[in-house]
Parts: structure tokens; C-alpha cells; sequence
């Protein structure tokens, strides 16, 4: 007979700052715990790996104690010191670690998508509200003062009423079939990996015109091109229209590289975002560049951050923790679910299924 997982830690009881542990040990979790070392309310406490091995290897390289380096999810789970985890596994693995890391007790940062679609998405939020903890799909891009100063230049009417948003999120890989990124049924391709950057930006830029936090697509139309062995999508875009007629071309792929950079134009101008979803690489400045109509040269707009691009977004869900919100205001539960239909739409715009899109018996 297995253990019961421990109780879930009364929020008042929770330490500060807030003790992470990370599921995986693959290039984003490795990321995630560089940035975490200048968060402000959070550290690194445990990672937990498929292999004590794995584990070890990236124990050693950040000072996690052995302790506290285990060669299973199971065994970060049942850490009692845990107050939180990362998780970074693939793709289709996220809905079964996060129920089970939420079962333990545990808040959950999820890496993104945190679904493979709405019913996954559903079912992970309906844990979290039952066992009364944090849950975010982490797009760390939100929580940046970068992506901060862009909404309240689009709402102040720098560049007058928001008309069309254009951006890219897309790289070339080199085809492998058993890679992640071409694997069909690791989740690959490009629309889950990365074109949920751009058409959540859209989104929140949409809404940001409207005085909401974001917004929905009304329409959504897309082409691409479906790689003839695997069936991931390569490369895409997506044409879409929000409410008051604002436009948005949206493009990804995993097989092309593209410029990719997020330009907003308005009636009055436009602004050109040189790098809008992985920000920067360390703690390092970041630019907007403001084009007014008439002007005579653009307006260069730099924000310098006080801390990496992941430890804003460890901190915000700290901060959550520590209020006791089970949602993070940088990225809703209704903001994640509303992401994930309109990326599951533009994956049905191509015909591109994935196995969890099966009905699962009851």
C-alpha cells in the first residue's frame, strides 16, 4: 500500500522565499534555474529527474543538496520541503504531472503549453481549485516590465487606435524523427511549441486596446504546411480578427527561421518589439522603438531589468503564493484557457490532431 502524499502546507505556513523544485532536467529547466538564482521571493530547493543520474548531473552544476536530488517525479513530489515546482517536461507529459504534483500539494508553474487542449486544461484547473493551490501556464514573457511598457504604450494612444498586430515566433531545426520537436506524438511541431507566443500576444494586445486584459479572436483563418512523414505542422500562420476589426498575422515553425519580432501598428504609428517573447538572456536592457506618424526619427524606448527574464515570472507566482490567489494576474486561468482555443482552432484550421484529442474513456 502506498504512502499518502503529505497534507498541503497552510499558505501562512509557506517560507519565504518560496523553495522550487524543477521536473526535468532539459535545456528549459536548466534556464528556469539560472534565472531563478536573482528571482527575489523564490530558490531553488530540489529537482527531480527520470534518472538519479540526470538528477545528480544537474544537482551539481546549481548546489542542490543530495538530499534533496531525486531519480524520480515521484520523489520531488513527496519532498515535503517542496513548496513548488516547475515543470518542464514534453509536452504531452504535463497534464499527468501537474494532477499529480497538485494531488501532493504542491503550486504548479507549468511550462507552456500546459495543455494539449481544453479538456486537458479543464481538468488541470478544476484540480487546482480543488486542492486549493497556484496553477500557471508560464509564459514568462508576460510577467516582464518589457511587455509592460508595450501595453501601456498601445493604451496611452502613442500610436493612436491599435489596428494590426504582426508577429513571428519561428526556427529551423534540423528533421529528426525522434526529436521533440518533429515527434507527433511528443507534441511537436510548431503551433504548441512556439505560436502560442505571438497569438497570445495578439491577444493581450487586442484586449489591452479595448481596456481588458485580453481578447478573443472572432475570426481565425491559417495555412501551412504539414511535414509528409511526422504530420507536425513546419511552418504556419494564422490571420485573425478581434473585436473593433483589429487584425492580427501570427507565424511559427519549427523547420524555417523567420525575423522574429512583434510590430503593433495603430492610426498614428506603430512600434516595432526587436525582441518580444524570449526577452533577453540574462539581466540585460531590451528596446521598443516608437515610429510616430510625421515624426522625424523613431523614439528608442529602453527597459532595463533588475533581475532575469524567468525570475519574473517566479516571482509573480510567488507573490500569488503568498497572497493566497491560485491565479497569477500576468496570465489567468480564462487567459490560458482562451489561448489554448484559439491554438487548438488553428490547429484544426490545418487538420493537425494529436493523440490526446481521443476521447478518453470513463
Amino acid at each position: 500500500m502506498s504512502a499518502s502524499p503529505p497534507s498541503p502546507a497552510p499558505l501562512a505556513a509557506l517560507p519565504t522565499p518560496l523553495r522550487w523544485g524543477i521536473v526535468s532536467t532539459g535545456r528549459i529547466a536548466g534556464v528556469f534555474a539560472r534565472d531563478l538564482a536573482s528571482a527575489k521571493q523564490g530558490r531553488l530547493h530540489a529537482v527531480g529527474s527520470r534518472t538519479l543520474a540526470s538528477a545528480q548531473r544537474f544537482a551539481q552544476e546549481r548546489g542542490i543538496a543530495a538530499a534533496h536530488t531525486h531519480g524520480s517525479y515521484a520523489a520531488l513530489l513527496a519532498d515535503a520541503e517542496v513548496d513548488a515546482v516547475y515543470v518542464a517536461t514534453p509536452h504531452p507529459e504535463h497534464r499527468g504531472v501537474v494532477l499529480d504534483a497538485l494531488a501532493a500539494g504542491k503550486h504548479v508553474l507549468c511550462e507552456k503549453p500546459i495543455g494539449m487542449n481544453l479538456r486537458e486544461v479543464d481538468e488541470m484547473q478544476a484540480a487546482a481549485a480543488a486542492a486549493d493551490r497556484t496553477l500557471m501556464e508560464a509564459w514568462m514573457y508576460r510577467c516582464h516590465p518589457q511587455t509592460e511598457r508595450l501595453v501601456d504604450l498601445v493604451q496611452s494612444g502613442v500610436i493612436g487606435e491599435l489596428r494590426h498586430v504582426q508577429g513571428a515566433f519561428s526556427y529551423r531545426m534540423a528533421f529528426d524523427a525522434q526529436s521533440r520537436t518533429w515527434n507527433k506524438e511528443l507534441g511537436g511541431g510548431g503551433i504548441l511549441d512556439v505560436g502560442g507566443y505571438p497569438l497570445s500576444y495578439a491577444r493581450l494586445l487586442a484586449g489591452a486596446a479595448q481596456g481588458m486584459p485580453f481578447a478573443e479572436p472572432e475570426e481565425l483563418h491559417a495555412v501551412g504546411h504539414l511535414h509528409p512523414d511526422t504530420g507536425i505542422d513546419e511552418y504556419t500562420t494564422a490571420i485573425v480578427r478581434f473585436a473593433g476589426d483589429v487584425t492580427a498575422e501570427v507565424s511559427c515553425g519549427v523547420g524555417v527561421m523567420q525575423d522574429n519580432r512583434l510590430r503593433v501598428y495603430g492610426t498614428a504609428g506603430w512600434i516595432e518589439v526587436l525582441s518580444p517573447f524570449v526577452i533577453v538572456r540574462g539581466v540585460e536592457s531590451s528596446t521598443l522603438v516608437v515610429h510616430r506618424e510625421g515624426g522625424d526619427a523613431p523614439e528608442t524606448i529602453v527597459i532595463q531589468p533588475d533581475r532575469g527574464l524567468y525570475a519574473y515570472e517566479a516571482d509573480a507566482f510567488a507573490e500569488a503564493v503568498r497572497v493566497g490567489s491560485r491565479e497569477v494576474a500576468a496570465c489567468t486561468w480564462a487567459d490560458t484557457r482562451g489561448n489554448m482555443a484559439a491554438l487548438t482552432q488553428w490547429r484544426e484550421r490545418l487538420g493537425l490532431m494529436f493523440a490526446a484529442d481521443e476521447a478518453r474513456p470513463e
